[in-house]
């Protein structure tokens, strides 16, 4: 049978995996702003050809809104998972599943508007259920703006912040890319695989250890692969070895 590229893991036979995919770090190079990731010309096509050898049980599973997920990877994943889990389509052109949450007060996006004009450089991503804000590009605002948003948000524990990479993230309770990988691999084509998932940083550890409980395998990538490219070239001689 033929087999994964080795990783020096013990990964689940291709019959009997499910790839389950984050985004941003992993199979995109981190951009200055959300909106300024490129998709590889050859991602796709190793994605499209993998998601067949799969049985199409491919997902991406990430915090950004599922409308950038299309926009990114059209047509691509047989399911995606957006806002951590928060908002989850089981099949291509499916219904969306919304997690019941509570909506972020408009007080808290003005005052991460002003935390973000505060510190030159910082910016805020506005979601359905959240927001984040980056400061990639004002590296040194990180602990001013955890103490800021932590002030913010401790008198409603319906939410929590949570670190990213270079950015701090308001969301609710109850959802996160544990849940996720629960949901997708509650349902066909996912149900009776072994999911291998793949994240980047500390949002993705809830999906990680959730693919391990399910006798699958979590990697992360600066430990596993180095880099996105390196996901990237791992997937496109994936491809070519299933195929």
């Amino acid at each position: 049978m033929t087999s994964f590229p080795a990783l020096g893991i013990a990964l689940p036979p291709p019959d009997r995996a499910a790839l389950l995919l984050d985004l941003d770090g992993t199979l995109l190079d981190i951009a200055p702003t959300p909106e300024a990731v490129v998709v590889p010309p050859d991602l796709p096509p190793s994605l499209l050809v993998l998601r067949a050898c799969l049985g199409e049980a491919l997902a991406v599973v990430t915090g950004r809104p599922l409308p950038q997920i299309d926009a990114l990877l059209p047509g691509i994943p047989t399911a995606v998972a957006g806002e951590h889990g928060a908002a989850v389509r089981h099949s291509i052109g499916g219904a969306i599943e919304r997690a019941v949450l509570p909506t972020v007060p408009k007080t808290w996006l003005d005052r991460a508007a002003s935390l973000a004009a505060a510190h030159p450089g910082a910016l805020v991503e506005t979601k359905d259920r959240g927001f984040v804000v980056h400061y990639r590009q004002a590296p040194t605002a990180g602990p001013a703006l955890q103490a800021a948003l932590a002030a913010l948000i401790d008198a409603d524990p319906s939410f929590a912040l949570h670190p990213a990479l270079m950015a701090w993230e308001v969301r609710p309770h109850g959802v996160d890319k544990g849940t996720a990988v629960t949901a997708l691999m509650a349902r066909p084509p996912f149900a009776g695989r072994l999911p291998i998932f793949i994240g980047d940083d500390t949002t993705d550890e809830d999906g990680m250890r959730v693919a391990r409980e399910l006798g699958g395998v979590g990697l992360r990538v600066a430990d596993v692969f180095g880099d996105a490219a390196g996901v990237r070239a791992w997937l496109a001689a994936a491809a070519r070895a299933l195929s």
